[in-house]
């Protein structure tokens, strides 16, 4: 079988730079090529033109990003129905996250125009939690994949190929038996069904090392864009603005991991690596076992991770400092206690303020990143966090408005006041501005400000940050930490300090 399996534009449509390479649809195109079918994975969102950076401001772009959905001529539609009538798939396969579902469904009905025989399969973070609404709505989805897709995809196109063989492809899609298959949703009779869900995949290790050659734009991406690893799966934490299908953590060996990292380096000379976990440092001894193997085999990276303030010790920092990482990610999202209690984020600002003097102490580049927008919130809370950032002073701090997310603890919140409608429409998808999904009032963030308050706070505070960001200090620091990545590339340098000016030049 032929598969194409898209990750729908976005950051592509309203011209900002989109990091690495879609690495949930190349692990799931790797197994099913291992399958014995002829995969290619098309990023319709990597962007070798990109003229902005600051996500801070995306939002305000995101106007473009539904008017693109009004022009038949887009290049970028028009390049992704060209990619779909050129390879003549038998399966299309479509990511989808929260924030760019309307571009999923775009995608989705360009394929059915293209060949409505193609079964077109939808998975990913919103397919998991939303799956009867996406088959609701969208008529051009035949399946839904949720939870993890590797296995649950090589059973569904397996299915399809066999019933292909047995029938008229223009009549197969809607004679496949699927009810045995674990994790699927579909249509039957016009009824949407959901099978019971897939059983975790318990060792990461039978699967295999994702095969970034199926990307169909392999030469477009940087060595650094390949260095995107996931060294384990879960989160045993239950943040309330965050979606976490799995709070049993379960990680790949050391070996494994290591094997894919001197893999990527032969291939494509990449010598910065992301650790991409949900938070890297949960299990302890692991860390200081990978830092060592690192050492030993010497294989000379560099490499960031996200993890949590009560995650670190300074031991553990200068163990991954010896072993590469040069910058870690940290979830800060508050400077009020109230509403670190609201978010069920599990720390302290004591916990906070000791790993900020760690991270300097050890002296590894790192970023902050703060929430403002939740629901309760007052305006107190937000000064709050704007204090505590100039307080324990991150080398790069990052300020997001929450959005409220179905499948999280605070999307329930929203609904209980009133701040949150619990399904959307296809119409709202194409009508309404990415932030405001699922939002009762597109107008009213939270319930304990006022919307043009709010409104005027949230500039202030992004202005704010920015104008810290650019501190002269923290440039410096993170081109100290990237030196030796400038160093064995040169030219990723050239590609940084073009971002930089991106990122500067938008805000004053």
């Amino acid at each position: 079988m032929k598969v194409l399996l898209i990750d729908p534009p976005f950051y592509r449509l309203i011209g900002f730079y989109n990091r690495y390479f879609p690495l949930g649809l190349v692990s799931v195109g790797t197994v099913l090529r291992k399958a014995g079918h002829e995969v290619v994975v098309y990023d319709a969102d990597i962007n070798d033109n990109a003229c902005a950076m600051d996500y801070t401001r995306l939002p305000e772009h995101y106007r473009r990003y539904l008017a693109s959905f009004q022009e038949e001529n887009h290049p970028v539609w028009q390049e992704v129905r060209r990619t779909i009538q050129q390879y003549r798939p038998d399966v299309v396969g479509i990511s989808i996250w929260t924030t760019y579902a309307a571009s999923a469904f775009h995608v989705a009905g360009i394929s059915k125009s293209v060949n409505p025989a193609c079964p077109v399969i939808m998975g990913g973070p919103h397919a998991t939690v939303k799956a009867e609404e996406v088959l609701s709505i969208c008529p051009d989805v035949d399946y839904v994949v949720r939870g993890e897709g590797e296995a649950t995809a090589v059973e569904l196109v397996q299915a399809i190929a066999d019933c292909r063989r047995d029938l008229n492809p223009q009549s197969a899609i809607h004679n496949l038996q699927v009810e045995a298959i674990p994790g699927l949703s579909f249509r039957a009779d016009g009824v949407i069904k959901h099978n019971p869900a897939r059983e975790r995949i318990r060792n990461l290790d039978e699967l295999p090392v994702p095969d970034r050659r199926l990307l169909k734009n392999e030469a477009i991406y940087s060595s650094e864009d390949m260095g995107l690893v996931m060294t384990g799966r879960g989160c045993p934490f239950s943040c309330a603005f965050c979606v976490t299908e799995t709070r049993q953590v379960r990680y790949r060996s050391i070996e494994h991991v290591l094997a894919e990292v001197r893999a990527v380096q032969a291939a494509y000379g990449t010598t910065q690596f992301s650790f991409k976990d949900d938070s890297f440092t949960v299990n302890k001894k692991r860390v200081a076992e990978f830092c060592a193997a690192l050492m030993r085999e010497n294989l000379r990276i560099g490499w960031e991770c996200n993890t949590r303030v009560d995650l670190v010790n300074e031991q553990m920092l200068r163990d991954m400092k010896q072993a590469g990482c040069n910058s870690i990610k940290v979830g800060i999202e508050s400077g009020s206690e109230a509403e670190l209690a609201r978010m069920n984020k599990g720390i302290t600002l004591e916990q906070a303020r000791r790993a900020a003097a760690l991270l300097r102490k050890v002296g590894t580049h790192w970023t902050g990143y703060f929430l403002m927008g939740t629901p309760g919130e007052s305006l107190k809370d937000i000064y709050r966090t704007l204090d505590f950032m100039y307080e324990i002073r991150p080398d790069f701090a990052s300020i997001g408005v929450y959005e409220p997310f179905p499948g999280t603890a605070m999307f329930e919140e929203g609904l209980r006041r009133g701040l949150v409608k619990l399904d959307m429409s296809g119409q709202d998808f194409l009508e309404m501005l990415p932030n405001d999904y699922y939002k009762a009032d597109a107008r009213r963030q939270v319930d304990t400000i006022d919307p043009a308050v709010f409104a005027s706070l949230q500039a202030e505070m992004k202005r704010r940050f920015h104008a810290y960001n650019k501190g002269v200090g923290r440039l410096l620091k993170r081109a100290k930490s990237r030196a030796g990545l400038y160093w064995t590339q040169p030219a990723l340098l050239w590609a940084d300090f073009r971002k930089y000016l991106s990122w500067a030049g938008k805000m004053e």
